[in-house]
């Protein structure tokens, strides 16, 4: 490193690098600062089982990166990036040996719904019509929506529990499922707002972009905006760890893409007592345990249906959902997990050799677990998908330690940056003005316990470096 930057980055996951690439389009000089010896963050891949099969080490599904307003503006298909669309987004199996499916057709996936076709049809179609108009506002692109009493109803529903809504809405198990593995996404307990938010937005983004992932794995999506970085002019070091302030070289701006409590520790001493008693308080959610496996074949769905979706959730209805999510909640270990599933191989033959296949799955645990849930996982599995175990050839079980100790960001296996309740989802990581900037001139928070919060969609990095931006001109 050389010189004096404009900006300087501490974090290459996807928000670090959605903020980079911002700050460069915008004529400055920006570095980014990697503490591990590869980039990505979240999204990263590698062999960890067995050779030639790959592995997504963090995020897997990428309904939101594919939606993403800011990463739509920018040319990472010529950067390497290419994505793969499963036949259909998600499938959610039951024990009768059936599954519903989420697809791309709002009225194809409304006709396996029995009693609440129509019902899901109203509620899905007007949300599905209006996303990139929504999505559209976090970049600047104000247009009215199409559908603004639907809209608003949906909003309303949105703030509120999942298991209310489910049960309002929904009169067969089939529908109730579908929306509790969605729900389910949110870390939250299905009876605490806002977890219907992740029910509806799921849904919605599955019928409106669909749940793709890159073809080679999540490692692309940090690859090609790393390319692209680097074609702006831009810089990337890796193996350089930021413990404090003083560990950066001379700039203007620094962007942190960290958690509150990796941002006391490297520039606490910067901030207001009041600053860094709100991120003493910030809260963490649960978190996940994890297994890839090597198999020697395709998961043996009991489900047909199963077998042309990207995504399985696993958890049977809408009760055996919530009760394993109100367990962990509780500090407890649920026997029969809620898991979710990515099944990438089936329609991607990068990431195994031929005839083989690679599963993502986990499930959640309380913060800072140390049970192994790998049996778990796999019963789970197993008893959708009867033969599982005996197609395993190799697997890679990691807990929130383990997860912590690949990725700082991952606070007692964290994933989503913070606590997702209606508090954090829209005042992280403390109620600000501009919840992007700090009180000491030039610092900012860039990472997902900035808003909009958890997923892979750049939105964080990219709403913090036009903060910065401002402040530069």
């Amino acid at each position: 490193m050389t010189g004096v930057y404009d900006a300087v980055v501490v974090g290459s996951g996807p928000n670090g690098l959605a903020a980079a690439v911002e700050l460069a389009r915008n004529g400055r000089r920006v570095a980014v600062l990697e503490a591990e010896d590869t980039i990505g963050g979240g999204t990263r891949s590698a062999e960890i089982t067995l050779p030639g099969f790959v592995h997504d080490l963090g995020s897997a599904i990428h309904p939101l990166g594919y939606a993403s307003p800011f990463f739509g503006q920018l040319p990472l298909e010529e950067h390497g990036l290419e994505w793969v669309h499963p036949q259909a987004p998600l499938a959610h199996p039951f024990d009768d040996g059936t599954a519903v499916v989420l697809e791309r057709s709002i009225p194809a996936t409304a006709d396996s719904l029995g009693p609440d076709a129509g019902t899901y049809r109203r509620l899905m179609e007007p949300l599905a019509a209006d996303t990139g108009r929504i999505a559209g506002l976090f970049v600047g692109r104000l247009r009215l929506p199409r559908h603004p009493v639907a809209l608003a109803a949906a909003g309303v529903r949105s703030l509120l529990s999942a298991r209310g809504q489910a049960e309002a809405l929904f009169e067969g198990e089939r529908a109730r499922g579908l929306f509790a593995g969605n729900a389910g996404h949110s870390f939250l307990p299905l009876e605490k707002p806002p977890s219907a938010l992740f029910g509806l937005l799921l849904g919605t983004l599955g019928h409106a972009f669909g749940w793709p992932f890159p073809k080679g794995g999540s490692q692309k999506i940090a690859d090609a905006l790393a390319s692209y970085l680097v074609s702006l002019g831009g810089e990337i070091y890796t193996d350089s760890r930021v413990g404090s302030v003083e560990d950066v070289p001379r700039t203007r701006a620094v962007l942190f893409d960290v958690t509150p409590r990796q941002l006391l520790g490297i520039a606490g001493e910067h901030f207001t007592e009041r600053y860094r008693s709100g991120l003493k308080r910030y809260r963490y959610g649960p978190g996940v345990f994890k297994v890839d496996f090597a198999l020697d074949g395709p998961v043996p769905w009991e489900a047909e249906d199963c077998k042309r979706a990207g995504t399985v959730h696993l958890g049977g209805t809408l009760e055996d959902v919530a009760a394993g999510e109100s367990a962990v909640s509780l500090g407890e270990h649920p026997e029969r997990p809620f898991v979710l599933l990515a099944q990438q191989s089936l329609f991607d033959p990068t990431r195994a050799p031929e005839g083989k296949h690679t599963v993502w799955a986990y499930c959640h645990v309380p913060n800072g677990s140390e049970v192994d849930m790998t049996e778990r996982i796999e019963a789970q599995i197993e008893r959708f998908a009867p033969g599982f175990r005996e197609r395993i050839l190799a697997k890679s079980a990691v807990g929130p330690a383990d997860l912590e100790r690949g990725n700082a960001n991952l606070v007692g296996g964290d994933i989503n940056g913070g606590y997702m309740d209606l508090r954090q989802l829209f005042t992280r990581p403390m109620p600000r003005l501009n919840p992007y900037s700090t009180p000491a001139k030039g610092l900012y928070i860039c990472s997902s316990s900035a808003p909009p919060g958890g997923g892979v969609h750049g939105m964080s990095g990219y709403l913090a470096a036009r903060a910065a931006l401002r402040y530069m001109t």
